[in-house]
């Protein structure tokens, strides 16, 4: 039986509308109707996001009901807007559609937005002429590690000590990003860069191709930030997750995390990132770090 842990996470990166970290559709307006397929909605996609004055990543997804199962929609401009427990309606903003380097034709929508208060919130999304409704309910504290925080200093699997962890790659061929162990490199002096993502066992399919975009983007950063691939479950039963995962606290995947020279989060970008958003992170994570 998979762990109260994995349902959650496989509930919300398979894309359905019941999504993990209190995130439900409610109240769905349609938006339009195409060749007899379901009416496209928006539907948020961010998995941690919790009550806090800092602005953090939002994103959504628009999708679409088909005889085959949901079809991901990227393209058509996206405003969004939220309201709080307490407050009034904030001003209209368009959201960034990110494609580049994610599965073709699952681009995802991105904006910052602030949620100053836990509790029950409501969001509207426009596009293509009409209005989709959704609620939101934010806990007080994030779930996995946040910005500003020390990052946790768990040991990872590496090519000469797995931790019980076979196979810990499932990227087909196994990617380099094994030699060394999370324990090793947070807060020794060099800024860290963590992507926990599982290739072959991701319900979303996003993992794949975000390790596979991470391996290119890497390559201008390599000599000044370390990267650490860590798969996320124990074997490929996908029933157990490994122990760097558990000490992380991820309630889905992927995750990108990045670490300053002092073993302090500086940044985490969650379920879906092309390549602008990466390269983004690193520069800002060598800018803090030189600071």
């Amino acid at each position: 039986m998979d762990s109260p842990s994995a349902v959650s996470r496989r509930a919300f990166v398979g894309g359905g509308l019941a999504l993990a970290g209190g995130l439900v559709v409610a109240g769905s307006q349609p938006a339009w109707a195409a060749g007899g397929k379901t009416r496209v909605v928006a539907i948020p996609f961010s998995s941690d996001l919790y009550a806090s004055p800092e602005a953090q990543r939002f994103t959504l997804v628009l999708q679409q009901g088909t005889s085959n199962g949901v079809k991901y929609v990227a393209g058509p401009p996206v405003d969004v807007r939220f309201r709080g427990p307490s407050g009034e309606w904030t001003p209209y903003v368009r959201m960034q559609l990110d494609q580049a380097g994610l599965p073709k034709g699952r681009g995802v929508y991105r904006t910052q937005a602030a949620f100053a208060e836990a509790g029950s919130w409501h969001g509207q999304a426009k596009f293509s002429g009409a209005t989709t409704k959704f609620a939101m309910t934010l806990p007080d504290s994030a779930v996995a590690p946040v910005r500003g925080q020390p990052a946790p200093r768990a040991a990872s699997p590496t090519t000469t000590d797995h931790l019980g962890v076979s196979p810990i790659c499932t990227r087909v061929p196994e990617c380099p990003l094994h030699t060394v162990s999370l324990s090793n490199v947070i807060g020794t002096g060099k800024p860290v860069a963590v992507l926990f993502a599982t290739p072959a066992l991701c319900t979303s399919m996003y993992c794949g191709p975000v390790l596979d975009e991470l391996l290119t983007v890497r390559e201008p950063y390599q000599d000044r930030i370390t990267f650490v691939h860590v798969d996320i479950y124990k074997n490929k039963k996908g029933t157990e997750e490994s122990p760097t995962v558990l000490a992380w606290k991820l309630p889905s995947e992927p995750w990108l995390y990045t670490v300053d020279a002092a073993g302090n989060i500086v940044n985490r970008l969650d379920t879906a990132f092309g390549k602008d958003e990466m390269q983004q992170a690193f520069d800002d994570l060598l800018t803090v770090s030189a600071s």
